[in-house]
């Protein structure tokens, strides 16, 4: 990674607060170090790490993108109810799911509109509501 990438991923550990350690900081430069968002799954990043020439458990990688996620440097979309991606934008917007390749993109949010909510069951308060969009190329 560049100094660049590595002063940029160091910026945004600090900014969750997290304490740059070796392993976060290998992930957060292959999530963030360019400045670009990124939809992955533990999978996937284990894996750009280890043709990145770093040795990281698939462990590891799990544990660190559930501490960026805690830390509110992440969000985890859930699809199905089993398969996690791990979105290096937090800011709510909706999902496109393609089911033919298994990647999750963002959907404009401008175009989405939610008319109404179901009425809210007493003693709850509306949390957060995650749109995935299910597609298959025709």
């Amino acid at each position: 990674m560049t100094d660049k990438a590595s002063s940029h991923s160091a910026a945004w550990l600090t900014r969750g607060g997290l304490r740059p350690t070796r392993q976060r900081a290998l992930l957060a430069d292959l999530l963030v170090g360019d400045g670009q968002n990124r939809h992955v799954t533990a999978e996937s990043l284990f894996a750009a790490a280890q043709d990145s020439g770093q040795s990281v458990s698939l462990a590891t990688v799990y544990n660190t993108l559930r501490a960026f996620c805690d830390a509110g440097l992440m969000q985890e979309i859930t699809v199905d109810g089993s398969k996690s991606y791990f979105d290096t934008n937090t800011h709510d917007h909706p999902h496109f799911f393609w089911e033919d390749t298994g990647e999750l993109t963002d959907a404009p949010a401008d175009q989405l509109k939610i008319s109404s909510m179901p009425k809210i069951p007493e003693g709850a308060e509306l949390s957060k509501v995650d749109v995935v969009i299910r597609l298959r190329r025709s």
